[in-house]
Parts: structure tokens; C-alpha cells; sequence
């Protein structure tokens, strides 16, 4: 089996380009969402240093045709909306592979994970290749079905890790915040990275030999 993470750039013309690109720091995280005739229909959080600017300019796009404002602070906004549009999903329906939430659209640019056999993992380059855009492979692990390459909590400490730029350099992230985040002290938070990005390294390391 394989986990991989795609970075991939949207047409200018879907909304969420449109509108991501208008906040290029901010991140647009599709929580759910399902296809309901010719609609959409998605609960998506909004990160940004102005959310509420943000939710308004998702809330204001034509192709928004229904919109509720579930929550608003002064990093995040969670919205629930319709929209006109479905082209999120179509490269998904032509895979046959399910979606996998949440996708992350950061100026007009969206990141999304896959988990897929070896013969179904090249399916999807090949309908990724025939749309034409422009996408990159970020990520791919090599996982067994009967033992997961890292723990649940690993997993997604080593998650918001990366998204939040700990990995980066320089560092968009201090230890100190990530833990906060993760409501953990900051020892669990360094002693669980540790061992999950040791799993990692091994299993690609060994994996190359």
C-alpha cells in the first residue's frame, strides 16, 4: 500500500484559486464536502491572520451560491457553503478513488493525500497527467497493511508539524507553539516527533538499500 501527498495548481478560474490567491497566506481547508447535483456542498475552515476578511470574500464569490458562518475567532473561520462548481472532484471520479479530507488551497495551489495499491497509484498519475495541470508528488511512503509505518498520534503530531513549516528552514514554527497546538508539553510533543520521523527515515533509508 502507499501514502502520498500531492501539491497540485487549480485552474484561475475555480473559486477557491480565485480567492485563495487574494489571501496568498492564508490556508482554505476543505473539511468535507459532497457533490449534490450540479453543486457542491463543503465544510471548509479558513486560516488566516483576518479570517473573517477571508470568510467574506468565499462568502461574496458568484460561484458561492449558499453560505453559513459556523464560527469566527482570530485565527479561524468554519463555514459551511454550496457551490457552483465541482471540478475539485472530477480528477477523484475518474480515479475511482475516494477523497481523502481534509485538502488544503493555499494561493491557488492545493495539497491532498492519497492512500492506493501500486496499480491504482499509477492510475491516478495517469488521470492527474491528462488534466493537463500542474501538480507535484510531495510525498510517498511505502506502508504495510498489517503494520502502519507510525502510530495514530505520530502521525498526526508529524502532520501538523510539517503544515505549520517546524520542518522548514528557517523554522516557521517554534517546538514551544507546535505543542500548544497539539495540547501537549513540549517534551511529549519533541519525544513523539523524534520517534516518528525516525520511523519515517528508516522505512525510506532501509527501503533504498
Amino acid at each position: 500500500m502507499l501514502r502520498a501527498r500531492f501539491r497540485m495548481t487549480l485552474p484561475e478560474d475555480i473559486w477557491v484559486a480565485e480567492v485563495s490567491t487574494s489571501f496568498p497566506d492564508a490556508t482554505f481547508r476543505l473539511l468535507t464536502g459532497v457533490p449534490k447535483g450540479d453543486r457542491a456542498i463543503e465544510l471548509g475552515e479558513i486560516l488566516a491572520d483576518d479570517p473573517e476578511l477571508a470568510a467574506a470574500a468565499l462568502r461574496d464569490h458568484p460561484d458561492i451560491v449558499a453560505y453559513d458562518r459556523l464560527l469566527v475567532d482570530d485565527q479561524r473561520a468554519i463555514t459551511q457553503y454550496e457551490a457552483e462548481e465541482q471540478r475539485l472532484y472530477q480528477f477523484l471520479w475518474e480515479s475511482s478513488l475516494p477523497p481523502e479530507f481534509p485538502l488544503d488551497v493555499e494561493n491557488g495551489a492545493m495539497e491532498f493525500d492519497l492512500t492506493a495499491t501500486q496499480a491504482q497509484f499509477e492510475a491516478f498519475g495517469e488521470v492527474l497527467d491528462a488534466t493537463g495541470l500542474q501538480y507535484e508528488l510531495l510525498t510517498v511512503v511505502h506502508t504495510d497493511d498489517e503494520e502502519s509505518l507510525l502510530t495514530e498520534r505520530q502521525r498526526e503530531c508529524l502532520t501538523v508539524a510539517q503544515r505549520r513549516g517546524y520542518f522548514d528552514v528557517p523554522r516557521d514554527c517554534t517546538l514551544a507553539e507546535l505543542a500548544d497546538v497539539l495540547d501537549v508539553d513540549k517534551s511529549t510533543a519533541s519525544e513523539t516527533i523524534r520517534r516518528g520521523t525516525a520511523r519515517v527515515l528508516e522505512q525510506f533509508l532501509v527501503g533504498h538499500e
